[in-house]
């Protein structure tokens, strides 16, 4: 899963694969919004955090969730 984070007054987006499926992203966007600490906390498909204050959290983009490909040759 795809996973792009916009910050405010970045000009770079914070782009990274998860493992966590889409609904699981949202909620832990949503966890991190309403929550007291206020940080958004995600993990990448390699184990990494990823923590974004929310009062910074421009805008998060879930995409779709990677599907095998088909076809010849060496993956």
């Amino acid at each position: 899963m795809e996973v792009r984070i916009g910050v405010r007054d970045v000009s770079r987006e914070l782009t990274f694969q998860s493992a966590q499926s889409g609904d699981q992203v949202r909620d832990a966007v949503q966890a991190g919004l309403s929550g007291a600490d206020g940080v958004v906390s995600l993990e990448d498909d390699k184990g990494r955090q990823m923590l974004v204050p929310a009062a910074a959290l421009a805008y998060v983009e879930i995409g779709v969730q990677e599907k095998g490909k088909v076809g010849f040759g060496t993956a």
